[in-house]
């Protein structure tokens, strides 16, 4: 009978983490195109699945955590126009869904709302100056998202970036702008 050695001191590999593990998940959804399942996740990591419940109560935790993660990636503004840094903005955010494949109907089929509060964030923050009435703000910001969105889908749906590409936005989204400065 043989007695199984095993070696004692600190493990060979990094400790797991919040971070590590919406790291690889960020990993797994830009390699595959939609959100990692749990157990998956947990193979890449090499540990069992219910460790990552220690640091996420649930699938949607993690993926609020995933989303908030690679959303705030976005453009953040510094000291451009307000119009450029709005179009820099909707540029980034656009670059983003076009990189993880999945992530647009993730955030559109869940109920988590803070993908959404770091946009909101931000584009508040490039309009701040403009004195708008918080209606106005909330309709332009829903008009712009919701452009976004659709764009983001027929980007998808045509991956030919010769005939859809980011750089088309830049007219729309001025036009947009130009609803806010006529307030």
């Amino acid at each position: 009978m043989s007695v199984k050695q095993t070696k004692r001191g600190r493990p060979l590999q990094k400790q797991l983490s919040q971070d590590i593990i919406i790291d690889k998940a960020k990993q797994l959804m830009l390699e595959k195109g939609k959100p990692p399942s749990i157990r998956s996740l947990a193979a890449a990591l090499n540990v069992d699945a219910m460790a990552i419940y220690h640091y996420f109560k649930n699938k949607d935790a993690l993926l609020e955590a995933v989303t908030v993660s690679l959303i705030s990636d976005i453009h953040d503004p510094k000291s451009l126009h307000w119009q450029q840094e709005i179009y820099e903005l909707s540029k980034s955010y656009l670059a983003i869904l076009d990189k993880y494949r999945g992530l647009l109907q993730t955030l559109l089929s869940s109920k988590m709302i803070g993908p959404a509060d770091v946009f909101a964030a931000r584009f508040e923050r490039i309009t701040e100056s403009l004195d708008l009435n918080t209606d106005t703000q909330q309709t332009v910001l829903h008009l712009l998202v919701d452009y976004l969105h659709g764009f983001a889908l027929a980007m998808e749906c045509n991956p030919n970036r010769d005939e859809l590409n980011l750089e088309m936005i830049e007219q729309p989204v001025t036009f947009i702008c130009k609803t806010m400065a006529l307030e």
